[in-house]
C-alpha cells in the first residue's frame, strides 16, 4: 500500500511541475525575451525530467523518452500494466 502512495505522490508531483512547464511555454510564445520566464522554464524543465527518471526507474516509464532503462537494451515499456489494468496510471 506504501509503494501505490509513493507512486501516487511521484505522478501528481510530476503533473505539477509538468503543468507548470507547459504554462510558461505559453507564455514564452509571446514574451520569448523575458529572461525570468525563461530561467523558470529551465528549472522546472530539469525538475520534470529528474521526476519522470525518478519514477521511471521505480514504477517503469510515463514517456517512450524514458521506455528505453539503462540498464538493459530491451523495449521495456511494454512490460508494466496498461493504464486500464489495475496498477496502471
Amino acid at each position: 500500500m506504501r509503494n501505490q502512495s509513493r507512486r501516487q505522490e511521484m505522478l501528481h508531483h510530476i503533473n505539477v511541475v509538468s503543468f507548470a512547464v507547459d504554462d510558461i511555454k505559453l507564455f514564452l510564445n509571446t514574451h520569448p525575451d523575458n529572461q525570468e520566464a525563461l530561467n523558470y522554464y529551465q528549472e522546472y524543465s530539469r525538475l520534470r525530467n529528474e521526476a519522470l527518471k525518478k519514477y521511471a526507474e521505480e514504477f517503469g516509464p510515463l514517456t517512450v523518452d524514458y521506455a528505453m532503462r539503462s540498464d538493459s537494451y530491451t523495449w521495456n515499456w511494454i512490460n508494466d500494466p496498461w493504464p486500464w489494468q489495475e496498477g496502471g496510471c
